[in-house]
């Protein structure tokens, strides 16, 4: 009897030390992750239609238990189109939640900026790469006074987060956000934020905007064109009775 009690306590210490040996090394490669991984951006494309593709290198390689988040702030010189998203969510490898709805047609002064949630799957992949490209188009902006033809929409690199159903009780030196846990919006989660190696640039988008030094001189001349037309209208009207 003893005997059996005894091999009992010994298979089930030999258990609890294999499981804390396997969360702590679980534990060790997530903050290499947290230390090593890097995140780039760049944008394609000219004009008012362009490609915001950010890749993110997983170092030193890929773990499958693990989430990866970017979180976007976007400025209000720009905008996502969720019908092309929706569209082009049969071809991505990525799944992308917005904290708001976004009106198309409004111009860059009349509304605000807007977060979004790129969720990248990693399920499956041998490479330690993963990358997102997001469609993204210039707002409309007020003329400018100046004579300038572009106006300059910064764009802030986004913040990747990590997050997995350990280590949090282990990594006190890292910040923690909380953020949806997966693209249904459904409830939050701890995400822990990645320590950037070095201060990534801002993104550059130039966008058209017209003169408005001009403005007068283009109204006036409408208006003086829109009379000589209907003054020579109803003179024709009137040679010819036209009613």
């Amino acid at each position: 009897m003893y005997f059996i009690v005894l091999f009992t306590l010994a298979f089930l210490s030999t258990c609890c030390f294999v499981k804390n040996d396997d969360d702590q090394d679980h534990c060790d490669l997530f903050r290499q992750w947290l230390e090593s991984s890097t995140v780039s951006t760049e944008l394609g494309k000219r004009g008012f239609h362009r490609e915001l593709t950010t890749t993110v290198e997983l170092r030193p390689n890929v773990l499958h238990d693990i989430s990866v988040l970017l979180l976007y702030r976007w400025p209000n010189g720009v905008y996502v189109d969720p019908y092309q998203l929706a569209s082009l969510s049969a071809h991505n490898d990525w799944q992308i939640l917005l904290d708001s709805s976004i009106d198309l047609e409004v111009p860059a002064h009349k509304t605000l900026g807007f977060l979004s949630y790129v969720y990248l799957s990693n399920a499956g992949s041998t490479s330690s790469l993963l990358k997102a490209t997001i469609p993204v188009h210039g707002r409309y902006h007020e003329p400018s006074l100046a004579g300038e033809t572009f106006t300059t929409v910064h764009i802030k690199p986004p913040d990747m987060l990590l997050r997995t159903g350990k280590c949090l009780d282990r990594l006190e030196s890292y910040a923690v956000v909380d953020a949806p846990c997966t693209v249904s919006n459904s409830s939050m989660c701890p995400w822990v934020k990645i320590n950037r190696q070095q201060e990534e640039g801002i993104i550059i988008f130039q966008v058209p905007v017209g003169d408005g030094s001009v403005v007068m001189p283009v109204c006036v001349g409408t208006l003086l064109v829109t009379i000589v037309c209907c003054v020579a209208l109803s003179k024709y009207m009137l040679k010819y009775q036209i009613i």
